[in-house]
């Protein structure tokens, strides 16, 4: 059993038994990163997770839209698709916040790196 390679969440060993410790990949974990190259993380972190929130604000308008249009055509299960597309379009509000957060955010990021 010894000669099996094991792999853990954050651990992996070596090929010689050691263990290699993996660190985890938060933005403020490194410690001896200066104050530009955190505020830069930061901002790109803050880029991508705002792009991510308007991919799903778009999909979740791509599916309200979807049961509006469903809703009208199976009058059998209206009131289904009816509640579904308010609930789609709750999300897509809910999304849009988190747009608009993270919008924020970038910038003050991208002030701080100016700063820095």
């Amino acid at each position: 059993m010894s000669e099996e390679k094991h792999h853990h969440l954050f651990h992996h060993h070596k090929e010689d038994g050691g263990e290699q410790v993996i660190e985890s990949t938060d933005v403020y974990a490194a410690g001896n990163v200066d104050e530009y190259e955190k505020a830069k993380k930061e901002e790109k972190h803050h880029k991508h997770m705002e792009h991510l929130g308007e991919m799903g604000t778009v999909a979740a308008g791509a599916f309200a839209l979807h049961e509006k249009h469903a809703d009208k055509k199976d009058p059998e299960h209206a009131h289904r698709h009816k509640i579904e597309e308010e609930v789609a379009a709750a999300a897509a509000v809910g999304a849009g916040g988190y747009v608009f957060h993270e919008h924020h955010e970038k910038k003050e990021s991208k002030e701080e790196e100016k700063e820095a």
